[in-house]
């Protein structure tokens, strides 16, 4: 498929990186848009699939973007939707010739789905030896929970995400899609590694990613910890169950003040420095981070009272003299009025079927290539242009489109 290059970016500058690359997602949700929306910010030209009927159903969660859901907003920006109904003949066809010229394919579909339908990654590379192909899955193939439907809190469960969130007798979810992010960014990153490596070797590569294990990679930590301990570690809440000081505390003004020690020095500054203590920092039961921790309460009391009688402002000026690192407790509409964005122009403005909405930049900076932020596709917007691209002529689209099958 012709694929021409993006142009200018959101940031004015004259290339992006990944310009002239193309990208089928058979895709819905979270872990694959993500992944492929990395890629179009990047340039790539990513054609969505969407059943005609509805649509990912990620644009429906909420209407909380004017209309739109904000899952689907955030993540499906810059893309080219096509609705098509894969699992009739004449969609087929339509699939088979898509896929034949996209160098990425990338597909979350049901347990299954994919293999009934000709598309895992196995079969892509079969018929396609330069595709690089991408199975995300729930579990990965094998073992006792591979055919279960896996959504993002079921994952965070079995893999104790939720076991290390909260309080003691008190579990949660993590407030963000964790195990969806993850999978999503470690596909995003070995189709990077593949292209690469596909640009030496001439040959595409065979990528699986599962949810379970992509967040059991990210509970590295206390994996570790329960590996060479053989114990579980309590949930803390705003804190942390192996460092001491690293809390939250309220202040004089209503706020909540997180401090932040990662070493023993630190902890001798923040007694001397800024609570006035010096008997706790030359007293020997507090001297390591593992007497700190297993003496938490005391710590935390100190703390807590020199907080409550300071506003936040001057804790954090006095914080930030001595070196302690800190931070402000914020909500999310703090962090959507955050200076820190505001002041390094992270906003953006991207079209879409409901109007002009803000998003912001993606991580990313870099001097010598741009980001596109394309508008977020309204369902099938552009499947008469696909289709056009791919040979189908006016009479062709229109028998589709009476046959429901786009």
């Amino acid at each position: 498929m012709s694929v021409s290059p993006s142009g200018t970016g959101a940031d004015g500058l004259p290339c992006a990186p990944l310009a002239g690359l193309f990208v089928v997602g058979l895709e819905q949700a979270v872990a694959a848009p993500l992944a492929t929306r990395h890629l179009a910010d990047l340039g790539a030209r990513v054609v969505k699939v969407e059943n005609p009927r509805g649509g990912d159903f990620a644009r429906d969660y909420d209407q909380a973007m004017n209309g739109m859901g904000a899952h689907f907003v955030w993540l499906n920006r810059g893309k080219e939707s096509l609705a098509l109904d894969v699992k009739k003949p004449a969609g087929a066809e339509v699939l088979a010739r898509l896929i034949e010229r996209a160098d990425v394919v990338v597909q979350n579909l049901a347990p299954g789905a994919a293999a009934r339908l000709g598309v895992a990654a196995h079969q892509v590379l079969e018929r396609h030896p330069r595709a690089v192909a991408v199975d995300i899955s729930g579990y990965g193939e094998g073992g006792p929970l591979a055919a279960k439907r896996a959504y993002d809190l079921l994952v965070q469960s079995e893999t104790g995400s939720c076991s290390v969130t909260g309080f003691p007798g008190q579990p949660a979810k993590p407030g963000i899609p964790l195990a969806d992010v993850a999978a999503g960014m470690y596909t995003y990153s070995s189709v990077l590694a593949a292209l690469l490596a596909r640009g030496r070797t001439g040959t595409g590569a065979e990528i699986s990613v599962s949810l379970f294990d992509a967040a059991a990679e990210w509970m590295g930590y206390p994996l570790y910890y329960t590996l060479g301990t053989g114990l579980d570690q309590e949930p803390n809440g705003v804190s942390s169950p192996s460092v001491a000081p690293y809390g939250a505390y309220r202040t004089a003004d209503d706020q909540v003040l997180v401090v932040g020690t990662t070493n023993d020095r630190e902890w001798q500054r923040l007694a001397e420095d800024v609570l006035g203590r010096s008997d706790l920092a030359t007293d020997p039961s507090l001297a390591g981070n593992t007497d700190r921790v297993r003496d938490r309460p005391r710590v935390d009391a100190v703390l807590g009272e020199w907080a409550s009688g300071q506003l936040l402002a001057d804790a954090q000026a006095q914080l930030d003299k001595a070196g302690i690192g800190n931070a402000r407790l914020n909500s999310v509409t703090d962090l959507v009025r955050h200076p820190q964005l505001a002041v390094r122009d992270r906003w953006r403005e991207i079209d879409s079927p409901v109007g002009p909405l803000r998003a912001l930049l993606p991580p990313p900076i870099s001097p010598q290539w741009s980001v596109r932020m394309g508008p977020v596709p309204a369902l099938g917007e552009h499947t008469d242009g696909v289709l056009a691209d791919l040979g189908y002529e006016p009479a062709q689209v229109r028998a589709l489109r009476a046959a429901g099958i786009v």
